[in-house]
């Protein structure tokens, strides 16, 4: 077989094995898809009308603030999955599973990219849950074309795999599951100081440019005005690019902790 047609082989079956391990063990994928599901229903149900009130400055209702928080919590869903990534490739590492892939006559990458295949799997089917439930409590996407909702699906996917990167690298440098779990941390707290459940600009003026210019804001507008028809201006390319420099540091920083000597 060729070098690429054993690494496929070899990736794919690391793929399955990390799709076996999250349905025997669910129980971290749904407690992390159920922080963003349930701050959706916090801050609509509990914070909906004088949330909508300030942004609509005191004129909108609850759809319309359903509508802006919808794409936000999509994209907090995605930081909340990968975090399991972390867990799991750290867990692997201290039960000596990766120490014992490195022994096997198998494509050496192929063990960080089922994990990050099968991370992105979960991120796509936590973010349909979360969609619908989205949809379910009033959420609708006003004269979205087919190509705009596919722009859509490619920044979800796209951010999904960058922050993966990320989550493994963090999993490959934590001691331990616990600490990876904590590591991975600013992945959920992120999206609590971007544009995800208010406008930057009214935030303290200080403090716009660090909500402006994180990894979460650019992707969370870019998607809102994909979905919503919202001006879009510089967040696309500045999202794009946030993707793919997350997804180049994560993936050198990946292969460099996973190649390197075990101590």
């Amino acid at each position: 077989m060729s070098s690429l047609s054993l690494a496929v082989r070899d990736s794919s079956t690391m793929l399955r094995r990390n799709l076996l391990h999250a349905r025997r063990y669910p129980s971290m994928t749904l407690n992390l898809l159920l922080t963003p599901v349930m701050l959706l229903l916090l801050f609509v149900y509990v914070f909906g009308d004088a949330m909508s009130a300030g942004i609509g400055d005191g004129g909108a209702d609850r759809s319309a603030y359903i509508a802006y928080l919808v794409p936000g919590l999509l994209l907090m869903t995605i930081g909340s999955t990968t975090i399991g990534t972390a867990v799991s490739v750290s867990t692997d590492m201290s039960e000596g599973i990766i120490a014992r892939f490195r022994t096997m006559a198998i494509h050496r990458g192929s063990v960080l990219f089922g994990h990050v295949a099968g991370s992105v799997i979960q991120c796509v089917m936590s973010v349909a849950l979360a969609g619908a439930v989205g949809v379910a409590i009033g959420f609708r996407s006003t004269d979205a074309t087919a190509l705009e909702w596919l722009a859509a699906f490619g920044l979800l996917v796209l951010f999904a795999t960058a922050l993966t990167w990320i989550a493994v690298g963090m999993g490959l440098s934590s001691p331990n599951a616990e600490a990876a779990g904590n590591n991975a941390m600013p992945l959920i707290f992120l999206p609590l100081i971007s544009s995800a459940f208010v406008p930057v600009d009214s935030m303290p003026g200080w403090f716009q440019p660090i909500a402006a210019y994180q990894p979460f804001t650019p992707a969370i507008e870019t998607l809102r005005g994909l979905l919503l028809g919202s001006e879009i201006g510089h967040n696309g390319w500045l999202a794009v690019a946030w993707c793919l420099g997350l997804a180049v540091l994560g993936y050198f920083w990946s292969a460099a902790k996973f190649n390197s000597d075990p101590k």
